[in-house]
């Protein structure tokens, strides 16, 4: 009795483990080079993970993407030039983001 109890114990926690995994969000750091809509539309330049002295947000990628801000959790408002750390879900074509964080102001407020 004991067993399979815990046996189905065991598969339902690793069920929802692989369900939560599936539903995790994205995310993509990049600079602001477009904000359209009073803020709702964001173009970014993708940045890379290669961290250094001299790019301390990695290295440019040359892909730009849109995201929609409408309906994000926004920390500092983004001006062109910033860079900006965006978690996001992919809903068909667009990207809907979900939390979006100013790196480079934040940074800023360190110092």
């Amino acid at each position: 009795m004991r067993r399979n109890l815990l046996s189905v114990l065991v598969g339902v926690v690793a069920i929802l483990f692989c369900f939560s995994l599936a539903y995790g969000a994205e995310v993509v750091q990049g600079k602001v080079l477009k904000i359209e809509r009073d803020g709702a539309l964001v173009t970014i330049e993708e940045y890379d993970l290669n961290f250094s002295k001299e790019q301390p947000y990695g290295r440019p990628t040359g892909v730009s993407s849109v995201y929609d801000l409408s309906k994000a959790t926004v920390g500092m408002p983004a001006q062109v030039g910033d860079v900006l750390r965006i978690a996001y879900e992919v809903k068909g074509k667009e990207r809907m983001a979900v939390k979006v964080m100013n790196v480079s102001k934040q940074d800023l407020m360190k110092k």
